[in-house]
């Protein structure tokens, strides 16, 4: 479940990589038509750098996911529950259509998994250790599922295209908004002085951030089909009791009440914008819901 924290850390610091080398190598100047802005020229380079950025993020997707963890791909399974591990991947990933995926687990005593590469068919599904500790193999068998069931839809895909579509925005109007500020509001008729570059560079974090929220409420609907998925490969009852234990867990790991404002998984507020997961009790209402209208699970298979 740090697939999209991780792909949005990643492409934001490959967006800021890009976004000093375009300014370092005088490509911002060159958008400058007299005393205006080549607004076509400005759109065509923020969508190549835009989408160069996302796709970039995508395909060192699983190396950064490995690095960030210290997630072990399991080449030959050392003991009995790295040998079910694999085979259920493996069966999951069968019935989803889908190449196998590299296995891998990673020491952590939180309760956690993710899916991350750049197709249906090269991807890893990675679980830590808290999770292999503190949940069932029923649970565990439908938190796999789960994951399977994120490369199985084409989520990575999906969600790194909406992101080179708001990278486009962000970098077309970050530098709308420092021409603005360096022409209009300081009267600079020389070029881009330093009010551009530090307008640009505020401007980009600020709607890189709105970026993010939109990123986030696409992922949290990309969420629920994944649960979906995950109840089709794995049973609807082990997914909805891998929920349950997962909301068990986060109850009794919250932040006393005077630090909760402070934490990453916030309930509320501003947080919530950026919460790539929907809350829990939601996901669970869902799938009973699902369940008494009797509705398929909608996993892709090939």
């Amino acid at each position: 479940m740090k697939r999209i924290f991780l792909l949005i850390v990643t492409n934001f610091a490959v967006l800021a990589v890009l976004s000093v080398t375009m300014q370092l190598l005088g490509v911002d100047r060159m958008l400058v038509q007299g005393s205006g802005l080549n607004l076509n020229a400005l759109l065509i380079m923020a969508a190549i750098f835009g989408f160069g950025g996302a796709f970039i993020s995508l395909l060192i997707s699983k190396w950064m996911a490995r690095m960030a963890t210290g997630a072990q791909v399991i080449e030959v399974p050392a003991n009995m529950t790295e040998r079910w591990l694999v085979d259920t991947v493996k069966r999951q990933a069968e019935r989803a259509g889908i190449g196998m995926p590299e296995v891998a687990v990673y020491d952590s005593p939180e309760i956690n998994a993710f899916a991350t590469g750049w197709n249906r068919n090269s991807s890893l599904v990675a679980v830590s250790t808290g999770l292999l500790n503190n949940m069932t193999q029923d649970e565990a068998e439908a938190v796999l599922g789960h994951e399977v069931s994120h490369v199985a839809n084409g989520d990575m895909v999906t969600l790194t295209l909406i992101q080179g579509v708001v990278n486009t925005f962000v970098i077309f109007l970050s530098r709308v908004v420092g021409f603005v500020v360096d022409r209009v509001l300081l009267k600079n008729e020389r070029g881009q002085g330093l009010g551009f570059f530090v307008a640009t560079f505020v401007a980009q974090i600020v709607l890189g951030v709105l970026a993010s929220m939109i990123v986030a409420w696409f992922s949290r609907q990309r969420e629920f089909r994944a649960d979906a998925g995950g109840a089709d490969l794995a049973g609807r009852n082990k997914m909805i009791a891998a929920l349950e234990r997962l909301k068990m867990n986060h109850e009794q790991s919250q932040l006393p009440a005077q630090m909760s404002a402070f934490g990453i998984s916030g309930g509320g507020g501003f947080m919530r914008l950026l919460m790539s997961h929907p809350p829990l009790d939601q996901r669970i209402g869902a799938l009973r819901e699902s369940a008494q209208a009797g509705r398929v699970n909608p996993v892709r298979r090939a």
